[in-house]
């Protein structure tokens, strides 16, 4: 418990260092624009796609789920103009009070306040909430609930895709940025070198078998509440496997899944912690790289204690 702590505040600590932060919301800007422009190239493919599954699910789920999305949307937004509106006003008194390293982490943490702060709303207030968009939906036409629904779920397979993409680049740079963090505060001079080659291709492996299950899931997104789980566990999955790989390959010759059986409820920890990360936007950009330190130290402490299975 306590290496699992250490690593998840080691992990915090870390993606707030500059190249870090810089690194995350370049590569995050670009990634986005480029899902972005492609959604709009091919929008009405996607709104076909996502139409093709919602003409099987009946008009009661499709009332529920789109009052659930809408709902999720909406949380969404207040936490954006929350934040914005804590820069609008106190904006001056900020730059005033903190240097620029502070002040992007301190960014970050009132984002994540804002983020906590309507979350609770919608734990007290949430069934209110969704009985309120059941009612709305229920005043549009068929047709308008099925094309809403459709758009939304839209914006959700670009959302996982700037996801899934953010993940890659931080799994592919992840022994640069430890070798920057290296040299910074002269520290894990442990990482093997050249291991980036064989973490590739185990990403690009995750990530194929990641998009297989999602689309053969996506049924079970129409259906609220179990979409929650399906979506948590599936992230959960590609950012524990991909990222405990990552590690073991930069720490360790030789590394296998069983080496890490009896770690699994931590590094489970670790990636519910970063699968988090993505319910907010823009904050969800650091969270690979907030996994992929964060997993790289648990695994280091374990293998600096031998306490991984030979």
């Amino acid at each position: 418990m306590q290496d699992f702590l250490e690593a998840v505040i080691f992990g915090f600590k870390e993606i707030r260092h500059p190249l870090v932060m810089k690194f995350a919301l370049v590569s995050g800007a670009a990634v986005t624009l480029f899902w972005l422009l492609v959604g709009l190239m091919f929008w009405d493919g996607i709104i076909a796609f996502s139409s093709s599954f919602i003409d099987l699910v009946p008009f009661s789920m499709i009332r529920s789920n789109a009052a659930w999305m809408l709902s999720t949307f909406l949380w969404f937004q207040l936490v954006l103009i929350t934040f914005a509106l804590i820069f609008a006003f106190g904006g001056n008194f900020i730059v005033e009070r903190f240097s620029k390293e502070r002040y992007a982490s301190f960014s970050l943490f009132v984002f994540m306040g804002s983020a906590l702060f309507w979350a609770a709303v919608w734990f007290v207030e949430g069934s209110m909430i969704h009985a309120e968009f059941v009612k709305l939906v229920t005043w549009l036409p068929f047709e308008t609930i099925e094309k809403s629904l459709a758009a939304l779920m839209g914006v959700y397979f670009i959302y996982n895709a700037i996801i899934v993409t953010m993940i890659f680049i931080s799994s592919s740079f992840s022994s640069k940025i430890l070798e920057e963090i290296r040299s910074t505060y002269h520290r894990y001079d442990d990482i093997i070198e050249d291991s980036e080659i064989k973490t590739l291709k185990y990403t690009l492996k995750d990530t194929a078998i990641f998009l297989v299950i999602s689309i053969i899931a996506i049924p079970l997104l129409f259906i609220p509440v179990i979409n929650f789980f399906v979506q948590m566990a599936l992230w959960v999955w590609l950012v524990k496997d991909t990222f405990v790989f990552d590690s073991a390959t930069m720490l360790m010759k030789d590394a296998n899944k069983a080496t890490f059986k009896e770690h699994r409820a931590a590094l489970y920890g670790i990636s519910l912690v970063t699968a988090l990360f993505n319910f907010v936007p823009v904050f969800n950009l650091f969270g690979p790289f907030f996994g992929e330190l964060a997993m790289y130290d648990y695994v280091r402490q374990l293998h600096r204690n031998k306490r991984l299975d030979s």
